[in-house]
C-alpha cells in the first residue's frame, strides 16, 4: 500500500511518502522552490518522493491531508464574528484565499497532481502526534504536541499503544502556547512562524526579569500546566498584528523595529518568556507523567522544537526517554497524516520507526560534476578516504569554513552534516565569523556542535544521544569550544553514530584524530532567509555568494581562491527576504 502524506498552504508544505507502512522519502516543499516556508501545494517534493520510490501518482492508494480545512474555517469564521468589527480587515484579507484554494483540497490535489484515488483527512494535532508516537521507537508512549493551532486544538496530550494512539486533554484556541511565543517574537522584531528560534537564542543574554508580570497579566496558569490567556492584550485573534497597544503599554516599551538594535529590556524580554515557557511546558510534562504512569515521551508541533525547554525535560521531568519528532513543525504533519492512515485509520501494522532523518534528495559524484563543469568550476575528485582527511586538514590546519554537501538531505528544520556549513568550534573567531560573513545573520546567534557519539559525555553535560540537535546541555567546564558554547555555557547538541551518516561520522572523527578534538561547528548550509541547499546547484551558489573557503559535494573539493569570479544579473540577496 502507497500512501502520500501532504502538508500545505498554511506553513512549510512538505510531502512524506510510505510504502508498505515504510517512509521513503520525505522533503519540505521550499528546498526545491528556494522560497522560505513555501507554503503552495508541494508539487516538486511530491515529484521528488514518487521518482525516489519508482511510482507514479497512479500508484498512490491513499493521500493523506495533515489538517480538516472545515473545521479550521469553522473556527476562523467563529472567532472573526466573536470579534467583530475589530476583524473585518483580516476578514477581508484572508476569507478570499480560503473560497479560492484552502476549502477545495481534493480538487486542487487531483487538478495539480493528477490523482484520481481517495483524499483523507486527519486532524492536526492528530497528524502532529502520529508523527510523534508512531515514528518513534517506543511501543507505548505518552504523546504532548503544542503548537500554535490547529483546528481548535493548539495544545494536546494522549496515550500511544501499539499502532494507535488517544488524545485525552486539549487547551483550545484562542488559548495556546505556540501564540503566546510568537507574540513576544512579533514584539521583539522578529518574523512571525518563522524566527522563534531568535528569541530562544537571544534568551540567555537577559534576565526574566518579566516573568512574574507574563504570569500575573497575560497567563493565568495551572499547577497541571492547563493556562489561559488574557485575550485584552493580544491581537492575533482579530488582526493583522499579534499583540496590541495594551501590550506595549504594559511593558512600557513599543513593538522593536526589525534590525534595529537589541537593548537591554529586549534581551530580558526573551529570557522572560523563554522561562514562561520552559514552566508551562515542565507543568504539561508533570501532569501528562502523572496521568499516565509511562516511561517515555514523544512530542511534536512546533513548541517541541525549543530545545531548552526540551533539555529541562530530560534534565527535571520525571520521563525516562524523550523522543522528539525531528520534523516537528507542521512539515512534519506530513509524514504524520501518512502514518496516521496507515495505522490507526486502515489498521495496517507499525513499519516505521525513525532512526535518522536523512529523507530527502541525493546525488551521485557524475551528477555533481555535470553541475561544476556547466559553471566551469576548478575542483579535484577525490578517493573517499583523501576527500575525509583533506577536509579535516582544511578545517584543523587551515582553519577553513567547508560548505559540506554529502548524502540525502535532512527532514527537518536542522541540518545534520548532509547539508551543512563546518568550522572548527575551538575557533572563537569562528562565532562572528559564520555569522557576519557568511550567514549574514545577527551576531548574537549561537551555534551548534556536532559531535561523534562515544565523546559526547566527555566534552557535553548530557547522558543520551541527540541525533536531531533538539536538546541543549551544558557544556563542560574544562573543554574549550568557545564558537558553540553560549553564553550561559549551554550549546545545542547534534551527536552523530557512524551508522547514521557514514560521512560525517568518518570526517568527524578524522578531524579528532588530527586535532584533539571530536566538535565541530555544524550549521545550516544557506544564507539568512534561503532555505536550506539542496542541489549541487544551490550549494556551489551558495559558497560563492559567501565567504566559505572550501566547498565539498561529495567527493568533489573546491578552493574559493581557485574558482571564477560568479557573474549574476540581479543582486541574489533581493530574493531572499530578512529572517
Amino acid at each position: 500500500m502507497n500512501i502520500l502524506g501532504l502538508s500545505c498552504f498554511y506553513h512549510d508544505s512538505a510531502a512524506a511518502l510510505l510504502v508498505d507502512g515504510h517512509l521513503v522519502a520525505a522533503a519540505h516543499e521550499e528546498r526545491f522552490t528556494r522560497i522560505r516556508h513555501d507554503p503552495a501545494l508541494p508539487k516538486h517534493a511530491v515529484t521528488y518522493c514518487l521518482e525516489e520510490a519508482g511510482l507514479g501518482i497512479e500508484d498512490i492508494d491513499y493521500v493523506a491531508f495533515y489538517d480538516k480545512p472545515f473545521i479550521k474555517l469553522e473556527r476562523i469564521l467563529m472567532t472573526y464574528l466573536a470579534t467583530f468589527p475589530r476583524s473585518l480587515p483580516s476578514f477581508t484579507k484572508s476569507i478570499p484565499v480560503w473560497l479560492k484554494e484552502k476549502l477545495w483540497i481534493p480538487s486542487v490535489i487531483r487538478q495539480e497532481l493528477g490523482y484520481e484515488g481517495e483524499v483523507l483527512f486527519a486532524e492536526h494535532h492528530q497528524s502532529h502526534a502520529a508523527s510523534a508516537f508512531l515514528a518513534s521507537p517506543f511501543d507505548e508512549a505518552a504523546i504532548l504536541t503544542c503548537d500554535g493551532v490547529g483546528e481548535w486544538a493548539t495544545t494536546t496530550t494522549g496515550i500511544g499503544r501499539g499502532s494507535s494512539f488517544e488524545l485525552i486533554r486539549e487547551i483550545r484556541f484562542p488559548h495556546s502556547l505556540g501564540l503566546l511565543y510568537s507574540a513576544f517574537t512579533y514584539y521583539l522584531g522578529f518574523k512571525v512562524n518563522s524566527a522563534e528560534y531568535k528569541v530562544m537564542g537571544a534568551a540567555p543574554y537577559g534576565e526574566p526579569n518579566y516573568s512574574e508580570k507574563i504570569l500575573d497579566e497575560l497567563v493565568d496558569l495551572r499547577e497541571d500546566g492547563s493556562f489561559k490567556l488574557n485575550m485584552k492584550y493580544f491581537a492575533y485573534d482579530y488582526g493583522l498584528t499579534m499583540t496590541n497597544d495594551r501590550f506595549s503599554k504594559l511593558f512600557g516599551h513599543p513593538v522593536r523595529s526589525a534590525e534595529s538594535e537589541m537593548q537591554q529590556f529586549h534581551w530580558d524580554m526573551a529570557a522572560s518568556i523563554q522561562s514562561v515557557t520552559e514552566e508551562i511546558v515542565l507543568r504539561m510534562v508533570r501532569k501528562l507523567h502523572e496521568d499516565t504512569g509511562m516511561n517515555s515521551l514523544c512530542m511534536a508541533g512546533g513548541v517541541a522544537l525549543n530545545c531548552v525547554s526540551n533539555g529541562r525535560i530530560v534534565r527535571e521531568g520525571p520521563f525516562e526517554h524523550l523522543w522528539v519528532q525531528p520534523a516537528a513543525g507542521d512539515a512534519g504533519g506530513a509524514l504524520g497524516a501518512a502514518l496516521y492512515v496507515q495505522n490507526a485509520v486502515l489498521g495496517e501494522p507499525r513499519n516505521h520507526r525513525m532512526e535518522h532523518a536523512y529523507w530527502g534528495p541525493s546525488f551521485s559524484d557524475e551528477e555533481i560534476r555535470e553541475t561544476l563543469d556547466a559553471r566551469g568550476a576548478v575542483y579535484r575528485t577525490l578517493p573517499r578516504e583523501e576527500m575525509i582527511e583533506e577536509t579535516a586538514r582544511h578545517l584543523n590546519k587551515n582553519q577553513a569554513v567547508v560548505g559540506w554537501f554529502q548524502g540525502r538531505m535532512e527532514w527537518g528544520p536542522r541540518s545534520l552534516g548532509s547539508r551543512s556549513i563546518l568550522a572548527d568550534a575551538r575557533n572563537e573567531e569562528n562565532w562572528k565569523r559564520v555569522n557576519l560573513k557568511i550567514k549574514f545573520r545577527e551576531s548574537f546567534r549561537p551555534f551548534a556542535p556536532a559531535v561523534l557519539v562515544e565523546k559526547a559525555t566527555d566534552w557535553f553535560e548530557i547522558d543520551r544521544e541527540s541525533p536531531y540537535m533538539l536538546l541543549v546541555c551544558q557544556v563542560r567546564e574544562d573543554r574549550n569550544v568557545p564558537a558553540v558554547t553560549h553564553v550561559d555555557g549551554s550549546a545545542r547538541l547534534q551527536t552523530v553514530t557512524r551508522d547514521s551518516h557514514t560521512e560525517f561520522y568518518d570526517l568527524l572523527n578524522a578531524f579528532d584524530e588530527q586535532s584533539g578534538c571530536p566538535v565541530l561547528i555544524n550549521t545550516s548550509f544557506n544564507v539568512r532567509g534561503e532555505p536550506i541547499v539542496c542541489s549541487p546547484e544551490d550549494a556551489y551558489l551558495c559558497f560563492m555568494r559567501t565567504n566559505m573557503d572550501v566547498l565539498v559535494l561529495g567527493n568533489q573539493v573546491l578552493l574559493k581562491d581557485q574558482q571564477p569570479e560568479l557573474h549574476e544579473e540581479f543582486d541574489w540577496r533581493d530574493r531572499f527576504a530578512l529572517d
